[in-house]
Protein backbone atom coordinates (compact mmCIF):
# COMPACT_ATOMS: atom_id res chain seq x y z
CA UNK A 1 0.00 0.00 0.00
CA UNK A 2 2.77 2.46 0.91
CA UNK A 3 4.72 1.67 -2.23
CA UNK A 4 1.66 2.11 -4.41
CA UNK A 5 0.87 5.43 -2.73
CA UNK A 6 4.46 6.60 -3.10
CA UNK A 7 4.35 5.88 -6.83
CA UNK A 8 1.02 7.63 -7.32
CA UNK A 9 2.13 10.65 -5.29
CA UNK A 10 5.33 10.93 -7.26
CA UNK A 11 3.42 10.69 -10.53
CA UNK A 12 0.90 13.32 -9.44
CA UNK A 13 3.66 15.62 -8.24
CA UNK A 14 5.57 15.20 -11.50
CA UNK A 15 2.45 16.08 -13.45
CA UNK A 16 1.91 19.17 -11.34
CA UNK A 17 5.51 20.25 -11.88
CA UNK A 18 5.18 19.73 -15.62
CA UNK A 19 2.08 21.89 -15.73
CA UNK A 20 3.73 24.62 -13.69
CA UNK A 21 7.20 24.53 -15.19
CA UNK A 22 8.47 27.90 -16.26
CA UNK A 23 11.44 28.91 -18.41
CA UNK A 24 14.19 30.84 -16.66
CA UNK A 25 14.94 34.27 -18.07
CA UNK A 26 16.72 33.16 -21.18
CA UNK A 27 20.47 33.15 -21.34
CA UNK A 28 22.07 32.93 -24.77
CA UNK A 29 24.43 30.16 -25.83
CA UNK A 30 26.68 29.62 -22.83
CA UNK A 31 25.49 32.66 -20.87
CA UNK A 32 23.68 32.01 -17.61
CA UNK A 33 20.25 33.61 -17.29
CA UNK A 34 20.03 36.76 -15.11
CA UNK A 35 17.01 35.41 -13.21
CA UNK A 36 15.52 32.11 -12.02
CA UNK A 37 12.16 32.88 -13.62
CA UNK A 38 9.94 33.84 -10.69
CA UNK A 39 7.38 36.29 -12.02
CA UNK A 40 7.04 38.02 -8.63
CA UNK A 41 10.77 38.85 -8.60
CA UNK A 42 12.16 38.38 -12.14
CA UNK A 43 15.74 39.38 -11.22
CA UNK A 44 16.00 37.03 -8.24
CA UNK A 45 18.36 34.13 -8.62
CA UNK A 46 20.40 33.29 -11.68
CA UNK A 47 20.53 30.55 -14.28
CA UNK A 48 23.40 28.35 -15.39
CA UNK A 49 24.71 27.00 -12.09
CA UNK A 50 23.69 25.31 -8.87
CA UNK A 51 25.32 26.32 -5.57
CA UNK A 52 26.24 23.63 -3.02
CA UNK A 53 28.10 25.72 -0.42
CA UNK A 54 28.79 29.30 0.67
CA UNK A 55 31.88 30.16 2.70
CA UNK A 56 31.31 33.71 3.97
CA UNK A 57 34.29 35.31 5.72
CA UNK A 58 33.66 38.81 7.05
CA UNK A 59 35.15 41.57 9.18
CA UNK A 60 32.71 44.08 10.64
CA UNK A 61 33.29 47.36 12.40
CA UNK A 62 30.14 48.38 14.33
CA UNK A 63 31.22 51.99 14.80
CA UNK A 64 31.32 52.73 11.06
CA UNK A 65 29.07 49.90 9.80
CA UNK A 66 31.90 48.89 7.46
CA UNK A 67 31.69 45.31 6.19
CA UNK A 68 34.70 43.73 4.49
CA UNK A 69 34.23 40.27 3.07
CA UNK A 70 35.40 37.37 0.98
CA UNK A 71 32.73 34.90 -0.06
CA UNK A 72 33.67 31.65 -1.77
CA UNK A 73 30.85 29.99 -3.69
CA UNK A 74 31.12 26.29 -4.51
CA UNK A 75 28.83 25.40 -7.40
CA UNK A 76 28.30 23.23 -10.45
CA UNK A 77 27.42 24.61 -13.91
CA UNK A 78 24.13 23.25 -15.24
CA UNK A 79 25.25 24.22 -18.74
CA UNK A 80 28.44 25.31 -20.46
CA UNK A 81 29.04 28.65 -18.75
CA UNK A 82 30.98 31.55 -20.25
CA UNK A 83 29.20 34.25 -18.26
CA UNK A 84 26.91 34.28 -15.25
CA UNK A 85 25.30 36.58 -12.69
CA UNK A 86 25.42 36.91 -8.92
CA UNK A 87 22.90 38.81 -6.79
CA UNK A 88 24.81 41.36 -4.70
CA UNK A 89 24.67 45.06 -3.83
CA UNK A 90 27.88 45.99 -1.97
CA UNK A 91 30.82 47.30 -4.03
CA UNK A 92 32.86 44.39 -5.42
CA UNK A 93 36.66 44.67 -5.42
CA UNK A 94 37.58 41.48 -7.30
CA UNK A 95 36.22 38.17 -8.60
CA UNK A 96 38.09 34.96 -9.25
CA UNK A 97 36.60 31.94 -10.99
CA UNK A 98 38.35 28.60 -10.59
CA UNK A 99 41.44 30.44 -9.34
CA UNK A 100 41.76 32.87 -12.23
CA UNK A 101 40.85 36.56 -12.19
CA UNK A 102 37.54 37.26 -13.90
CA UNK A 103 36.14 40.45 -15.34
CA UNK A 104 32.90 41.74 -13.89
CA UNK A 105 30.41 44.59 -13.95
CA UNK A 106 27.86 45.64 -11.35
CA UNK A 107 24.40 47.15 -11.83
CA UNK A 108 22.25 49.34 -9.58
CA UNK A 109 19.68 46.56 -9.18
CA UNK A 110 22.16 44.26 -7.41
CA UNK A 111 23.33 42.19 -10.38
CA UNK A 112 27.01 41.30 -10.67
CA UNK A 113 27.79 40.04 -14.18
CA UNK A 114 30.88 37.80 -14.18
CA UNK A 115 32.90 36.73 -17.21
CA UNK A 116 35.46 34.05 -16.27
CA UNK A 117 38.81 33.73 -18.04
CA UNK A 118 37.78 30.28 -19.25
CA UNK A 119 34.37 28.79 -20.00
CA UNK A 120 33.26 26.33 -17.31
CA UNK A 121 32.09 22.93 -18.52
CA UNK A 122 28.67 21.61 -17.58
CA UNK A 123 28.88 19.50 -14.42
CA UNK A 124 32.39 20.66 -13.52
CA UNK A 125 33.52 22.10 -10.19
CA UNK A 126 32.94 25.86 -10.17
CA UNK A 127 34.46 28.03 -7.44
CA UNK A 128 33.80 31.76 -7.33
CA UNK A 129 35.70 34.00 -4.89
CA UNK A 130 34.30 37.51 -4.44
CA UNK A 131 36.07 40.22 -2.43
CA UNK A 132 34.06 43.27 -1.37
CA UNK A 133 33.73 46.13 1.06
CA UNK A 134 30.99 48.61 1.80
CA UNK A 135 28.60 50.17 4.26
CA UNK A 136 25.43 48.02 4.03
CA UNK A 137 23.11 50.51 5.76
CA UNK A 138 23.99 53.08 3.08
CA UNK A 139 23.66 50.65 0.17
CA UNK A 140 20.29 50.82 -1.56
CA UNK A 141 18.54 48.52 -4.01
CA UNK A 142 15.35 49.87 -5.56
CA UNK A 143 15.52 52.78 -3.14
CA UNK A 144 15.83 50.83 0.09
CA UNK A 145 18.27 49.08 2.36
CA UNK A 146 17.23 46.08 4.45
CA UNK A 147 20.41 45.92 6.54
CA UNK A 148 19.72 47.61 9.88
CA UNK A 149 22.53 49.36 11.72
CA UNK A 150 21.89 49.36 15.48
CA UNK A 151 23.45 51.22 18.37
CA UNK A 152 25.80 48.30 19.08
CA UNK A 153 26.02 46.45 15.76
CA UNK A 154 23.67 45.34 13.02
CA UNK A 155 20.72 43.12 12.12
CA UNK A 156 20.67 41.39 8.72
CA UNK A 157 17.23 39.76 8.64
CA UNK A 158 14.42 40.04 6.10
CA UNK A 159 12.21 38.22 3.58
CA UNK A 160 12.29 37.67 0.65
CA UNK A 161 15.56 39.64 0.36
CA UNK A 162 18.52 40.22 2.66
CA UNK A 163 21.48 38.22 1.28
CA UNK A 164 22.53 40.87 -1.24
CA UNK A 165 23.50 43.24 1.57
CA UNK A 166 26.12 40.91 3.04
CA UNK A 167 27.08 38.10 0.67
CA UNK A 168 26.89 37.43 -3.11
CA UNK A 169 24.56 34.58 -3.98
CA UNK A 170 22.08 32.87 -6.25
CA UNK A 171 19.30 34.56 -4.33
CA UNK A 172 16.17 32.43 -4.69
CA UNK A 173 14.77 29.61 -2.50
CA UNK A 174 15.15 27.09 -5.32
CA UNK A 175 18.94 27.10 -4.98
CA UNK A 176 19.70 25.96 -1.43
CA UNK A 177 23.17 25.31 -0.06
CA UNK A 178 25.13 24.67 3.12
CA UNK A 179 26.85 27.61 4.83
CA UNK A 180 29.94 28.56 6.79
CA UNK A 181 29.69 32.07 8.24
CA UNK A 182 32.82 33.48 9.86
CA UNK A 183 32.78 37.02 11.24
CA UNK A 184 35.51 39.01 12.98
CA UNK A 185 34.28 41.79 15.29
CA UNK A 186 35.87 43.88 18.03
CA UNK A 187 36.43 41.72 21.11
CA UNK A 188 33.45 42.03 23.44
CA UNK A 189 30.93 42.11 20.57
CA UNK A 190 28.87 38.98 19.84
CA UNK A 191 27.91 37.43 16.49
CA UNK A 192 24.93 35.11 16.01
CA UNK A 193 24.09 33.21 12.82
CA UNK A 194 22.51 29.91 11.76
CA UNK A 195 23.38 26.35 12.75
CA UNK A 196 26.05 25.50 15.32
CA UNK A 197 28.80 27.68 16.74
CA UNK A 198 31.93 25.76 15.74
CA UNK A 199 34.51 28.03 17.35
CA UNK A 200 35.28 31.48 18.69
CA UNK A 201 38.87 32.68 18.53
CA UNK A 202 40.53 35.82 19.88
CA UNK A 203 42.77 37.41 17.26
CA UNK A 204 45.51 40.05 17.37
CA UNK A 205 44.54 43.71 17.36
CA UNK A 206 41.50 43.38 19.59
CA UNK A 207 39.35 41.23 17.32
CA UNK A 208 37.42 38.00 17.91
CA UNK A 209 36.31 35.70 15.09
CA UNK A 210 33.04 33.75 15.37
CA UNK A 211 32.56 30.66 13.17
CA UNK A 212 29.07 29.29 12.50
CA UNK A 213 28.12 26.32 10.31
CA UNK A 214 24.81 25.18 8.76
CA UNK A 215 24.98 21.60 7.48
CA UNK A 216 21.50 21.25 5.96
CA UNK A 217 20.37 22.89 2.70
CA UNK A 218 19.33 26.47 3.37
CA UNK A 219 17.71 29.18 1.25
CA UNK A 220 19.68 32.41 0.97
CA UNK A 221 17.06 34.63 2.64
CA UNK A 222 17.08 32.32 5.67
CA UNK A 223 20.79 32.94 6.25
CA UNK A 224 20.99 35.70 8.85
CA UNK A 225 23.45 37.73 10.87
CA UNK A 226 23.02 39.62 14.13
CA UNK A 227 25.89 41.53 15.69
CA UNK A 228 25.94 43.42 19.00
CA UNK A 229 25.89 42.99 22.76
CA UNK A 230 24.16 39.69 23.49
CA UNK A 231 23.77 37.25 26.35
CA UNK A 232 24.27 33.88 24.68
CA UNK A 233 23.14 30.56 26.17
CA UNK A 234 24.32 27.19 24.87
CA UNK A 235 22.78 23.95 26.07
CA UNK A 236 21.28 20.70 24.81
CA UNK A 237 17.93 20.79 23.06
CA UNK A 238 15.47 18.24 21.75
CA UNK A 239 17.12 14.89 20.95
CA UNK A 240 20.50 16.15 22.17
CA UNK A 241 21.00 18.82 19.51
CA UNK A 242 22.81 22.12 20.15
CA UNK A 243 20.33 24.63 21.60
CA UNK A 244 21.50 28.23 21.32
CA UNK A 245 19.52 31.30 22.37
CA UNK A 246 20.68 34.91 22.46
CA UNK A 247 19.14 37.94 24.15
CA UNK A 248 20.27 41.46 23.51
CA UNK A 249 21.61 43.28 26.54
CA UNK A 250 19.26 46.09 27.54
CA UNK A 251 15.94 44.33 26.88
CA UNK A 252 14.70 45.63 30.21
CA UNK A 253 11.36 44.37 31.45
CA UNK A 254 10.79 42.12 28.42
CA UNK A 255 13.89 40.03 29.15
CA UNK A 256 11.99 37.72 31.50
CA UNK A 257 9.00 37.01 29.23
CA UNK A 258 11.29 36.65 26.22
CA UNK A 259 13.32 33.96 27.99
CA UNK A 260 10.17 32.32 29.33
CA UNK A 261 9.03 31.97 25.70
CA UNK A 262 12.17 31.05 23.74
CA UNK A 263 13.54 28.63 26.31
CA UNK A 264 10.51 26.42 25.65
CA UNK A 265 11.70 25.86 22.08
CA UNK A 266 12.70 22.19 22.63
CA UNK A 267 9.28 21.49 24.16
CA UNK A 268 7.52 23.06 21.18
CA UNK A 269 9.67 21.10 18.73
CA UNK A 270 8.81 17.89 20.58
CA UNK A 271 5.10 18.63 20.11
CA UNK A 272 5.37 19.77 16.48
CA UNK A 273 7.17 16.54 15.58
CA UNK A 274 3.98 14.68 16.51
CA UNK A 275 1.97 16.55 13.86
CA UNK A 276 4.56 17.57 11.23
CA UNK A 277 7.11 14.77 11.35
CA UNK A 278 10.78 14.63 12.29
CA UNK A 279 12.59 17.91 13.06
CA UNK A 280 14.58 18.54 9.86
CA UNK A 281 17.66 20.38 11.14
CA UNK A 282 20.86 19.99 13.14
CA UNK A 283 20.42 22.73 15.74
CA UNK A 284 17.77 24.74 17.57
CA UNK A 285 17.41 28.13 19.21
CA UNK A 286 16.27 31.71 18.86
CA UNK A 287 17.32 35.35 19.13
CA UNK A 288 15.75 38.53 20.54
CA UNK A 289 17.59 41.74 19.52
CA UNK A 290 16.63 44.95 21.32
CA UNK A 291 16.37 47.02 18.13
CA UNK A 292 16.44 46.88 14.34
CA UNK A 293 13.55 44.43 14.00
CA UNK A 294 9.77 44.91 14.04
CA UNK A 295 8.68 41.40 13.04
CA UNK A 296 9.68 37.78 13.61
CA UNK A 297 11.41 35.69 10.97
CA UNK A 298 12.06 31.97 10.69
CA UNK A 299 15.82 32.07 10.09
CA UNK A 300 16.82 28.42 9.71
CA UNK A 301 17.52 26.84 13.13
CA UNK A 302 17.52 30.29 14.74
CA UNK A 303 14.20 32.20 14.51
CA UNK A 304 14.55 35.84 15.48
CA UNK A 305 11.85 37.81 17.29
CA UNK A 306 11.21 41.52 17.68
CA UNK A 307 11.09 42.52 21.36
CA UNK A 308 7.56 43.85 20.88
CA UNK A 309 6.21 40.31 20.87
CA UNK A 310 6.92 40.03 24.59
CA UNK A 311 5.74 43.41 25.82
CA UNK A 312 2.60 41.83 27.33
CA UNK A 313 4.33 38.79 28.77
CA UNK A 314 5.12 35.23 27.72
CA UNK A 315 4.32 34.64 24.04
CA UNK A 316 4.54 30.97 23.19
CA UNK A 317 2.35 31.34 20.10
CA UNK A 318 4.90 33.34 18.14
CA UNK A 319 7.53 30.73 19.01
CA UNK A 320 5.22 27.99 17.71
CA UNK A 321 4.61 30.00 14.52
CA UNK A 322 8.30 30.48 13.71
CA UNK A 323 9.24 26.93 14.63
CA UNK A 324 6.48 25.58 12.36
CA UNK A 325 8.21 27.49 9.56
CA UNK A 326 11.24 25.27 10.02
CA UNK A 327 9.19 22.56 8.30
CA UNK A 328 7.08 24.88 6.11
CA UNK A 329 9.28 27.47 4.46
CA UNK A 330 12.72 26.32 5.56
CA UNK A 331 12.89 22.57 4.92
CA UNK A 332 10.05 22.61 2.36
CA UNK A 333 10.48 25.93 0.54
CA UNK A 334 8.40 27.63 -2.11
CA UNK A 335 9.14 26.80 -5.74
CA UNK A 336 7.93 30.32 -6.60
CA UNK A 337 6.92 33.10 -4.27
CA UNK A 338 3.26 32.82 -5.32
CA UNK A 339 3.15 29.60 -3.25
CA UNK A 340 3.70 31.53 -0.01
CA UNK A 341 0.48 30.06 1.47
CA UNK A 342 2.39 26.82 1.95
CA UNK A 343 4.61 28.71 4.39
CA UNK A 344 2.30 31.10 6.19
CA UNK A 345 -0.86 28.98 6.25
CA UNK A 346 0.85 26.15 8.13
CA UNK A 347 2.78 28.50 10.43
CA UNK A 348 -0.49 30.22 11.41
CA UNK A 349 -2.34 26.93 11.83
CA UNK A 350 0.36 25.51 14.10
CA UNK A 351 -0.54 27.74 17.11
CA UNK A 352 -4.15 26.53 16.75
CA UNK A 353 -2.86 22.97 17.09
CA UNK A 354 -0.68 23.99 20.04
CA UNK A 355 -3.67 25.71 21.66
CA UNK A 356 -5.62 22.48 21.36
CA UNK A 357 -2.67 20.56 22.83
CA UNK A 358 -2.39 23.05 25.72
CA UNK A 359 -6.14 23.09 26.45
CA UNK A 360 -6.55 26.75 25.51
CA UNK A 361 -9.04 26.36 22.69
CA UNK A 362 -9.57 23.84 19.91
CA UNK A 363 -8.58 24.38 16.30
CA UNK A 364 -12.30 24.44 15.49
CA UNK A 365 -12.85 27.25 17.99
CA UNK A 366 -9.97 29.19 16.48
CA UNK A 367 -11.40 28.66 12.99
CA UNK A 368 -14.84 29.89 14.05
CA UNK A 369 -13.38 32.86 15.93
CA UNK A 370 -11.12 33.90 13.04
CA UNK A 371 -13.86 33.46 10.44
CA UNK A 372 -16.22 35.63 12.48
CA UNK A 373 -13.65 38.41 12.93
CA UNK A 374 -13.89 39.51 9.30
CA UNK A 375 -17.19 40.84 7.98
CA UNK A 376 -18.40 39.68 4.60
CA UNK A 377 -17.55 43.03 2.96
CA UNK A 378 -14.07 43.24 4.53
CA UNK A 379 -11.31 43.71 1.89
CA UNK A 380 -9.55 40.86 3.69
CA UNK A 381 -11.65 38.41 1.66
CA UNK A 382 -10.59 39.93 -1.67
CA UNK A 383 -7.04 38.59 -1.49
CA UNK A 384 -6.51 35.40 -3.52
CA UNK A 385 -4.11 33.71 -1.14
CA UNK A 386 -3.12 30.98 -3.60
CA UNK A 387 -1.60 33.71 -5.80
CA UNK A 388 -1.58 36.97 -3.80
CA UNK A 389 0.61 38.94 -6.20
CA UNK A 390 4.03 40.51 -5.86
CA UNK A 391 4.27 42.70 -2.77
CA UNK A 392 1.17 41.09 -1.27
CA UNK A 393 2.79 37.87 -0.05
CA UNK A 394 2.51 38.89 3.59
CA UNK A 395 -1.03 40.24 3.58
CA UNK A 396 -3.00 39.24 6.66
CA UNK A 397 -5.27 37.04 4.57
CA UNK A 398 -2.34 34.81 3.57
CA UNK A 399 -1.94 34.10 7.29
CA UNK A 400 -5.47 33.97 8.69
CA UNK A 401 -7.39 32.76 5.65
CA UNK A 402 -4.42 30.48 5.04
CA UNK A 403 -4.94 28.79 8.40
CA UNK A 404 -8.69 28.60 7.82
CA UNK A 405 -8.03 26.95 4.46
CA UNK A 406 -5.98 24.23 6.11
CA UNK A 407 -8.69 23.63 8.67
CA UNK A 408 -11.28 23.36 5.90
CA UNK A 409 -9.07 20.83 4.11
CA UNK A 410 -8.59 18.92 7.37
CA UNK A 411 -12.35 18.75 7.97
CA UNK A 412 -12.94 17.65 4.38
CA UNK A 413 -10.48 14.73 4.40
CA UNK A 414 -10.61 13.86 8.11
CA UNK A 415 -7.92 14.02 10.78
CA UNK A 416 -6.22 10.73 9.95
CA UNK A 417 -5.72 11.56 6.27
CA UNK A 418 -4.87 15.21 6.94
CA UNK A 419 -2.01 14.49 9.32
CA UNK A 420 -0.84 11.58 7.18
CA UNK A 421 -0.72 14.02 4.27
CA UNK A 422 1.23 16.58 6.29
CA UNK A 423 3.86 14.10 7.47
CA UNK A 424 4.20 12.54 4.01
CA UNK A 425 4.60 16.02 2.53
CA UNK A 426 7.36 17.12 4.91
CA UNK A 427 9.23 13.85 4.41
CA UNK A 428 8.92 13.66 0.61
CA UNK A 429 9.75 17.35 0.13
CA UNK A 430 12.45 17.65 2.81
CA UNK A 431 15.13 20.18 1.80
CA UNK A 432 13.31 20.78 -1.48
CA UNK A 433 10.81 23.12 -3.07
CA UNK A 434 7.09 22.79 -3.62
CA UNK A 435 3.90 24.16 -5.14
CA UNK A 436 0.32 24.36 -3.94
CA UNK A 437 -0.70 22.08 -6.79
CA UNK A 438 1.67 19.38 -5.58
CA UNK A 439 0.23 19.57 -2.07
CA UNK A 440 -3.28 19.27 -3.47
CA UNK A 441 -2.24 16.27 -5.59
CA UNK A 442 -0.83 14.51 -2.54
CA UNK A 443 -3.94 15.19 -0.45
CA UNK A 444 -6.12 13.81 -3.25
CA UNK A 445 -4.05 10.64 -3.54
CA UNK A 446 -4.09 9.93 0.19
CA UNK A 447 -7.74 10.84 0.69
CA UNK A 448 -9.05 9.28 -2.50
CA UNK A 449 -11.12 12.45 -3.03
CA UNK A 450 -11.15 15.21 -5.59
CA UNK A 451 -10.45 18.38 -3.64
CA UNK A 452 -11.03 21.02 -6.32
CA UNK A 453 -13.92 22.61 -4.46
CA UNK A 454 -12.22 23.17 -1.10
CA UNK A 455 -8.94 24.36 -2.64
CA UNK A 456 -10.63 26.65 -5.15
CA UNK A 457 -13.00 28.09 -2.55
CA UNK A 458 -10.42 28.87 0.09
CA UNK A 459 -7.31 29.60 -1.98
CA UNK A 460 -8.35 30.90 -5.37
CA UNK A 461 -11.76 32.58 -5.01
CA UNK A 462 -12.39 36.10 -3.77
CA UNK A 463 -15.11 36.64 -1.17
CA UNK A 464 -16.01 35.17 2.18
CA UNK A 465 -16.62 31.44 1.73
CA UNK A 466 -20.00 30.08 2.78
CA UNK A 467 -19.57 27.55 5.55
CA UNK A 468 -20.55 23.95 5.01
CA UNK A 469 -21.67 21.70 7.89
CA UNK A 470 -18.52 19.60 7.61
CA UNK A 471 -16.29 22.66 8.15
CA UNK A 472 -18.24 24.48 10.88
CA UNK A 473 -21.68 24.60 12.45
CA UNK A 474 -21.32 28.33 13.17
CA UNK A 475 -23.01 31.11 11.24
CA UNK A 476 -21.24 33.45 8.84
CA UNK A 477 -21.01 36.45 11.18
CA UNK A 478 -19.82 37.09 14.72
CA UNK A 479 -22.43 36.02 17.24
CA UNK A 480 -22.79 34.95 20.85
CA UNK A 481 -22.42 31.37 19.64
CA UNK A 482 -18.77 31.90 18.67
CA UNK A 483 -16.57 30.94 21.58
CA UNK A 484 -13.49 33.10 22.02
CA UNK A 485 -10.44 30.92 22.71
CA UNK A 486 -8.09 31.79 25.54
CA UNK A 487 -5.37 34.32 24.65
CA UNK A 488 -7.32 35.42 21.56
CA UNK A 489 -6.41 39.08 21.97
CA UNK A 490 -2.69 38.28 22.20
CA UNK A 491 -2.97 36.05 19.13
CA UNK A 492 -4.56 38.89 17.15
CA UNK A 493 -1.74 41.19 18.20
CA UNK A 494 0.78 38.57 17.09
CA UNK A 495 -0.74 38.39 13.66
CA UNK A 496 -0.71 42.13 13.24
CA UNK A 497 3.04 42.12 13.84
CA UNK A 498 3.78 38.91 11.95
CA UNK A 499 2.28 40.07 8.69
CA UNK A 500 3.37 43.70 8.92
CA UNK A 501 4.30 43.99 5.26
CA UNK A 502 5.76 47.48 5.51
CA UNK A 503 8.10 46.32 8.28
CA UNK A 504 9.17 43.16 6.50
CA UNK A 505 9.72 45.01 3.23
CA UNK A 506 11.94 47.46 5.05
CA UNK A 507 9.86 50.49 4.01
Amino acid sequence: MLRRHSFRVAAAAAAAVALLAWPASAGTDSTGAPGIGDEYYPNDGNGGYDVSHYDIRLKYQPASDTLTGTTTIVASPTQELSRFNLDFALPVKSVRVNGAKATFSQTADAEVVVTPARTAAKGSLLTVVVEYEGIPSQTKVNGQTLWKKTSDGAVAINEPHIARWWFPSNDHPTDKATFDVSVAVPTGVEVISNGALKSRAVQPGGWTRWNWRSTKPQATYLAFLTIGQFEIHQSTGHKGQPFITAYSEGLGEIEGPAKASLERTPEVIEFLETVFGEWPFEAQGGVVPKEGLTFALENQTRPTYAPGFFRNGNNINVVVHELAHQWFGDSVSVAKWRNIWLNEGFATYAPWLWSEHAGEGTAQEWFDFTYARYAENDPFWQVVIGAPGSGNEFHGAVYDRGAMALHAIRKTVGDKVFFQTVKTWTENKKYGNATIEEFKALAEVLSGKKLDEVFNTWLFTKGKPKLTPEVSTQGTERSAKVKEPKNAKKAIENQQILHDLSARAGK
